[in-house]
C-alpha cells in the first residue's frame, strides 16, 4: 500500500508547504520505498505520497507523477487490476507511456475521460489528481472502500490523507472529538462513514468521488451496489457455480500482477483457502501462505491451516503467538488506526502481516467472503429480514 496528503488552501499555503513533508513522512509505514511531494505556490496547493513499490520497480514510478504536458498531477494509492487493458485503449488513442505503472494509465485516463475515468478501472485505491488548467482538486475511492481517504474542509481549504494522523501533521489541525460519532462507535464497535471521531474531518464513501473547485467540494456517487431488491438472476446450481468458479478465479488472477513477491494470510476457513486454492491454480509455483496459532485451542485455527497447506502444497509459515506477544501490540493500535476501532481481529491481523511481511510484500486473504457468502449465522438472519422487507411497499 502507498499513502498520500494535500491541500489546497490559498490562505496559508506557506505553512502548509513546509508541513506536509512532514505529513507525507507520518505514512511512511504505508510506503517505504520512495516519497515525494509536489507544490502550486500560484493556486495554494500541495500533494504528497509515500510509495510501496509494486509494479515498475524503477524512478519512474516516482509520485507525485505529473503529465506529460503538465495538464494534471496525480498522487495515488492502490492498484488499478484491469490497467493493462485501459492502456490498450489509451494508446489507440493516441497517449504514450514511459512506465509500467497503472498509476501513469490513471493520469492518461482521467485526460481522456475526465472524472468519469475512475469506471473503467477495476480495483483498490484512493487518489488525487491536481488539473492544472481547471484549477481544481478531484478526488475519488474504489468500489467497496478498501483503500482510506478522509479530508477536512474548512472555508477555502481542504485538506486530505490516507490516515488521520497526517492530516494531524498540518498546522492548525482541530483534535476535537465529534460526539455523534463516539456514540456511533459505542453502538457499531467503529464510526461509520463519512464520519470520523474529529469533529469536522469526514471519510469519502466507497464508490464516491469528489471535486473542489473556487472554495466549494462537490461529492458525487460514481458507483452504487446493485439493488438487492431486484429479481435475482435464473440460473440452476450448477451454472451459479460456473460463474462463481470463473469470477473468483479471474478476481485472484488479476491480483497476481505483481514486480514484488507475492504470498497469502491462510487460517484455514473456507474464505482464505479458497482464495489459496485459486492463487495455487494461476501462480504458476508453491505460494507462500501464512498463519498464527495460539496455546489456547478454541482460539487456534493454525491446525486447519496447516492441513489446507498440506493438501494445496504451498510453502507454509506458521507462527504460535503467546499471550504477551499479543499483548505487546494493544498500545501500537491508536498508532494504526488512529480513531476507535473495537475489532478484536486486529490484534491477529497484525502478527500474521508483520509474519508475511518478512518474505512477501503483498499478501491476499479472505476478508469479505463471510459477508458476501453469509459465513456467519447474522448475515443469514439479515438476508431473510431483507428479502421479508423487499415485499413492504417502498413508502413504508
Amino acid at each position: 500500500m502507498c499513502g498520500i496528503a494535500g491541500f489546497v488552501d490559498p490562505d496559508n499555503y506557506k505553512s502548509l508547504a513546509e508541513a506536509l513533508p512532514r505529513a507525507v513522512n507520518t505514512l511512511s509505514h504505508r510506503g517505504p520505498d520512495d516519497s515525494g511531494v509536489w507544490f502550486s505556490p500560484e493556486r495554494g496547493a500541495g500533494l504528497g505520497q509515500t510509495r510501496l513499490s509494486i509494479l515498475d520497480l524503477s524512478p519512474l514510478g516516482h509520485q507525485p507523477m505529473a503529465s506529460p504536458g503538465g495538464e494534471a498531477v496525480i498522487v495515488y494509492n492502490g492498484e488499478a487490476y484491469n490497467f493493462a487493458e485501459v492502456r490498450a485503449v489509451l494508446a489507440e488513442k493516441g497517449h504514450s507511456f514511459k512506465s509500467g505503472t497503472d498509476t501513469e494509465v490513471i493520469l492518461a485516463a482521467y485526460l481522456e475521460w475526465g472524472p468519469e475515468c475512475v469506471s473503467r478501472f477495476t480495483g483498490m485505491f484512493a487518489l488525487a489528481i491536481w488539473d492544472v488548467p481547471r484549477r481544481r482538486l478531484f478526488l475519488a475511492r474504489d468500489r467497496l472502500g478498501v483503500k482510506p481517504l478522509y479530508y477536512r474542509q474548512r472555508g477555502r481549504a481542504l485538506w486530505f490523507a490516507s490516515e488521520i494522523k497526517a492530516l494531524a501533521a498540518l498546522p492548525g489541525f482541530d483534535r476535537r472529538v465529534d460526539a455523534e460519532a463516539l456514540s456511533q462507535y459505542l453502538q457499531y464497535q467503529y464510526v461509520p462513514g463519512p464520519d470520523t471521531i474529529y469533529a469536522g474531518v469526514k471519510k469519502l464513501l466507497p464508490g464516491q468521488c469528489g471535486i473542489f473547485e473556487n472554495g466549494l467540494l462537490s461529492l458525487k456517487d460514481w458507483y452504487r451496489l446493485p439493488d438487492m431488491a431486484s429479481p435475482p438472476e435464473t440460473m440452476d446450481a450448477e451454472e451459479a457455480l460456473d460463474r462463481l468458479d470463473a469470477l473468483a478465479g479471474q478476481a485472484v488472477k488479476d491480483r497476481l500482477v505483481a514486480d514484488v513477491p507475492l504470498g497469502a494470510l491462510l487460517s484455514g476457513g473456507v474464505d482464505s483457502s479458497a482464495v489459496v486454492a485459486l492463487m495455487q491454480k494461476h501462480a504458476g509455483g508453491r505460494v507462500k501462505t501464512f498463519s498464527i496459532g495460539f496455546t489456547e485451542p478454541g482460539h487456534d485455527e493454525a491446525p486447519w491451516a496447516k492441513k489446507v497447506a498440506g493438501h494445496l502444497g504451498t510453502d507454509h509459515t506458521e507462527l504460535y503467538v503467546t499471550p504477551k506477544e499479543a499483548m505487546d501490540v494493544v498500545p501500537l493500535l491508536p498508532e494504526m488506526y488512529d480513531e476507535p476501532f473495537a475489532d478484536s481481529s486486529a490484534i491477529p491481523t497484525f502478527l500474521v502481516s508483520r509474519l508475511a511481511r518478512q518474505k512477501v510484500t503483498v499478501a491476499l486473504s479472505g476478508d469479505g467472503g463471510d459477508e458476501q457468502f453469509c459465513g456467519y449465522v447474522r448475515y443469514g438472519s439479515a438476508a431473510a429480514l431483507a428479502a421479508t422487507l423487499a415485499r413492504v411497499p417502498a413508502p413504508l
